[in-house]
């Protein structure tokens, strides 16, 4: 049953940037083949979309959880959204200023 794809977006806060966070979370993405996107908020979070099976969206939530060594994660929200197909790897995206 782990074959259905979705797709959630999920904000980390904490100490979260400067830490490799979207290197990392680039990293265990591509293991699990989710596609989708990292960056830095300008809030001082790291935000993302995955999207992939369930079972390894799920897995790529936890390690958010947790992040990278130098991380501490105070909190994770993560919002379930339905699946679109729009990636084909995963990419960190670069913070454009608005």
């Amino acid at each position: 049953m782990g074959n259905v794809n979705v797709r959630v977006h999920v904000f980390v806060s904490g100490r979260v940037q400067g830490v490799f966070f979207r290197v990392e979370t680039r990293s265990e993405a591509r293991k699990r083949n989710v596609t989708g996107w990292v960056q830095n908020a300008f809030d001082g979070r790291v935000e993302a979309v995955f999207e992939g099976h369930k079972e390894d969206v799920e897995k790529l939530v936890e390690f958010c959880r947790k992040g990278p060594s130098g991380a501490r994660v105070a909190g994770v929200d993560v919002q379930w959204q339905e699946y679109v197909g729009e990636f084909t790897d995963f990419k960190i995206r670069r913070s454009v200023h608005i």
